[in-house]
C-alpha cells in the first residue's frame, strides 16, 4: 500500500508515528520501520518511560510465576542431557557426572542474549510447549488467578484478561476456570475463523458454550453468524463505554476475566482493566508485541489503580529477561520507573516516610500524633511525606499486603528469604490520615486560611469512620468503671492516659468534646450510659454545641432565630441559598438596632447603619456557608 501511495504522490514528506517502532532486533521481512519512513526525527522521541515518568500511563508490576519448580525441571533436564533414567546411574561415570552437573549447577534457568544476538544455553530454552500444553499446568494458572484475584481485582472493581497460547487452550481455560464455580463472571473472545484446519469442531462447540454463557450471565444472546456483534458487546462491557457507562454501579453485569489469544491484546483501552494473566511466551523477535500486550493494563485511572499487573508463567525466567529486554529498547534504554517497586521495597519506603513523620512531630513536642504541629512549614513537610507514603501503601495492598498482617517472609534473587516489618498499624495509619484531613479545615474564627498544603483530593475523600473505636470504648468504659469503684489514684492516672491516647484517632475537633465530656464525668455532670459509645456521646456534645452556635449568633445579631436554623438545615450553597427568596426573607427580619450594637462593639467605634448592613451580610453569608463558628 505504501509503494502505491509514494508511487500516487511522488513529492509527498512522510511521517511514521508508532508507540512500538520495529527495531533492527525485531524487523519485520528483514525491514524496521526507519527502512520505511527514515530516521527518527531529532527530539521527537517520546518513550514508555517519559510517558509514564509524566504521569500519562502507568508503571507495571511483572511477576514471573513458575508453575513448575526449578529443581525437578533441572533434574529432567539433567537426566535427559546425561542419557541416563535415575540420578544413581550418574556418579561413577566422570562424563556423565560433568554433563549432569553442568546442566544441574551452572545452566541458568532463563535464557539470555548474547553479545552476537544469540540466544544463550538456559535450562527453559529446552522446554517444548508440550511441557506447558498440560492440565497440571493449567490448574496451577487457575490456582494463582484465583488466590490473587480479590486484592488484585480490589474485589471485583477492576478487570483482567487471560492470554493464552492458542484457541483451543482458551476454550480449556475457559472450561477450567468456569468449573471452579468461584462467581466469576468470565467470557473468552478469538478469531473464530482461525485455525479451522485443526480442532474447528471442538471450537465451535467451544463458541456455543461460551456464547451459551453469556447469555446466561449477562441476559444478551449472541450466535455464531453474529459474533461480531458478541465481540463489540463484550469490548464495551470491559470498557464500561456505549450501552454500559456507568456498569460499576452494577457489578453482577460487569465482566471480571475475558480470555484471549491475540485479539485484542493490541489497540484495545479500558482503565477498568488492571491486570494481564499471560500463559504466552513470546521471543525475543516479538518484543514489540510485549509492550503492546502489557500496555492494555496501565491506563491512567483512580488512585486505587496505582500500576498495572502482569502475571506470566510460560518460561517464567526467560520471559522476564525478554520483558526487561524490550522495556530498555522502548525506553530509549532509560527504563527507570517502568516497573514499580515490589513488596519488600514498598515496606521499606513506608516504614521511612513513618519514622521522618514521627520525628517531625516529636521534634513538635506532640506525642501520638494527637494534633498538628503549629508551623507552616511543619505541616508542609508532613503533608508531603504523608502522600509519600500513602502512595507506596496502595500498591502494596494489590501486591497482597493486608492491614492484619504487618510481617512477610519475601524471597529474594537466589532463593534467600527475608522477613520485612512494617513499623505502624492501621490505627496509627488513621490517625495521621485525620491529621492530615485537618490541613484544610477552617480555623476556629470560621476563617478558613488560604490552602498552603499541596493536598491529595484522594486522600480527603478516604473515610476515618474505620478507625479503631472498639479500643477507644473499651479504655473509657474502663475509665468509668475504675471512678465508680474508687480505684487507687495511680491505676486511674494510666488508665486516663491510655484513654487520651485513643482520643488521638478523633478529629481536633472531636478530640475537644472529648476532653469536655471526661470533665463532666469527673465532675458527676454525667451519668454514664452503658449502650452509648464515646462517639455517641461527642455527636450529642456536637449538636448540642451547634444549636447554642446558631442561638448565639441570632441572638448577638438580632436575626430570627428560627429562620436561621430552617435555612441552615438545608446544608445550601452560595448558588441556591437564596432560592425562593429565603435568605433575603431572613436579613429582613434582622433587628438592626441589635446589630449594629454588635458590631460597635466589636471594631469599638460608632459604626454607621449602611455599613452594618453590608457588614452582616458578609458575615451571615459565610456563617451559613460554613455550617456555623463562634463569635
Amino acid at each position: 500500500m505504501l509503494s502505491t501511495i509514494k508511487h500516487t504522490f511522488p513529492r509527498a514528506i512522510f511521517i511514521g508515528f508508532s508507540g512500538t517502532p520495529i527495531l533492527e532486533i525485531n524487523k519485520k521481512k528483514d525491514t524496521t520501520t526507519a527502512d520505511v519512513f527514515g530516521n527518527e526525527l531529532e527530539g521527537t522521541r517520546y518513550t514508555v518511560a517519559d510517558g509514564m515518568r509524566d504521569g500519562n500511563v502507568l508503571g507495571f508490576d511483572t511477576i514471573p510465576q513458575p508453575t513448575y519448580k526449578d529443581k525437578n525441571l533441572r533434574l529432567a533436564i539433567a537426566l535427559d542431557k546425561a542419557k541416563v533414567r535415575s540420578e544413581a546411574e550418574v556418579f561413577g561415570n566422570p562424563a556423565k557426572e560433568a554433563i549432569y552437573n553442568h546442566w544441574m549447577n551452572e545452566v541458568p534457568m532463563g535464557a539470555q542474549l548474547g553479545d552476537n544476538g544469540e540466544v544463550l544455553e538456559s535450562i527453559e530454552g529446552q522446554l517444548t510447549d508440550a511441557q506447558y500444553d498440560r492440565e497440571q499446568h493449567r490448574k496451577a494458572v487457575v490456582d494463582d488467578i484465583l488466590e490473587n484475584w480479590i486484592s488484585q481485582s480490589h474485589n471485583g472493581k477492576f478487570h483482567a484478561m487471560l492470554a493464552t497460547s492458542s484457541i483451543p487452550e482458551a476454550i480449556q481455560y475457559y472450561k477450567e476456570i468456569r468449573s471452579r464455580n468461584r462467581g466469576l463472571k468470565i467470557t473468552a473472545v478469538f478469531d473464530p475463523h482461525d485455525g479451522n484446519h485443526e480442532g474447528s469442531i471442538e471450537k465451535i462447540d467451544g463458541i456455543k458454550e461460551i456464547l451459551e454463557d453469556y447469555y446466561h450471565d449477562f441476559g444478551v444472546r449472541f450466535n455464531i453468524p453474529g459474533y461480531a456483534a458478541f465481540k463489540r458487546d463484550v469490548c464495551a462491557r470491559l470498557a464500561h463505554k456505549d450501552a454500559y457507562v456507568a456498569i460499576e454501579n452494577e457489578p453482577e453485569k460487569c465482566l471480571d476475566i475475558l480470555i484471549v489469544v491475540d485479539q485484542m491484546l493490541t489497540g484495545y483501552d479500558s482503565k477498568w482493566l488492571n491486570t494481564l494473566y499471560m500463559d504466552k511466551f513470546y521471543k525475543w523477535s516479538n518484543i514489540e508485541m510485549i509492550i503492546q500486550a502489557f500496555s492494555r493494563t496501565n491506563r491512567v485511572f483512580i488512585e486505587d489503580k496505582p500500576h498495572g499487573i502482569i502475571r506470566y508463567y510460560r518460561r517464567p525466567y526467560t520471559m522476564k529477561n525478554v520483558v526487561e529486554y524490550a522495556f530498555e529498547q522502548y525506553s530509549g534504554n532509560k527504563p527507570y520507573g517502568i516497573f514499580v517497586p515490589k513488596l519488600k521495597e514498598n515496606l521499606e519506603s513506608m516504614n521511612r516516610c513513618f519514622e521522618e513523620i514521627k520525628t517531625l512531630f516529636e521534634s513538635a513536642g506532640i506525642s501520638d500524633f494527637y494534633k498538628l504541629p503549629d508551623e507552616k512549614a511543619e505541616k508542609q513537610k508532613f503533608s508531603k511525606l504523608f502522600r509519600e507514603l500513602n502512595k507506596h501503601l496502595e500498591p502494596a495492598k494489590v501486591q497482597g499486603f493486608v492491614w492484619e498482617q504487618t510481617s512477610y517472609e519475601i524471597e529474594q534473587p537466589g532463593g534467600v528469604k527475608e522477613m520485612v516489618c512494617l513499623e505502624f498499624d492501621q490505627q496509627t495509619f488513621e490517625i495521621l490520615l485525620a491529621r492530615y484531613k485537618e490541613l484544610r479545615r477552617p480555623g476556629p474564627d470560621g476563617g478558613g486560611e488560604e490552602e498552603a498544603y499541596d493536598i491529595e483530593p484522594y486522600l480527603m475523600a478516604l473515610s476515618t469512620e474505620k478507625i479503631d473505636s472498639d479500643y477507644m470504648d473499651s479504655r473509657f468504659k474502663k475509665y468509668v468503671k475504675m471512678l465508680n469503684e474508687n480505684a487507687d489514684e495511680e491505676t486511674i492516672h494510666n488508665m486516663l492516659n491510655e484513654l487520651h491516647r485513643s482520643f488521638a484517632s478523633l478529629t481536633q475537633e472531636e478530640q475537644k468534646f472529648a476532653n469536655i465530656l471526661l470533665k463532666d464525668i469527673q465532675n458527676h455532670e454525667l451519668l454514664v450510659s452503658e449502650d452509648k459509645s464515646v462517639r455517641d456521646y461527642i455527636v450529642e456534645y456536637q449538636i448540642r454545641a451547634k444549636s447554642d452556635q446558631i442561638h448565639n449568633f441570632a441572638s448577638r445579631l438580632g436575626i430570627y432565630e428560627q429562620k436561621l436554623r430552617q435555612l441552615m438545615g438545608k446544608h445550601v450553597t452560595e448558588n441556591d441559598m437564596n432560592a425562593f427568596g429565603q435568605y433575603d426573607d431572613l436579613i429582613q427580619s434582622v433587628d438592626i438596632t441589635i446589630a449594629k450594637q454588635y458590631f460597635d462593639e466589636k471594631e469599638g467605634s460608632n459604626v454607621p447603619k449602611r455599613k452594618v448592613r453590608a457588614k452582616l451580610d458578609e458575615l451571615l453569608r459565610k456563617f451559613i456557608l460554613e455550617d456555623g463558628f463562634d463569635i
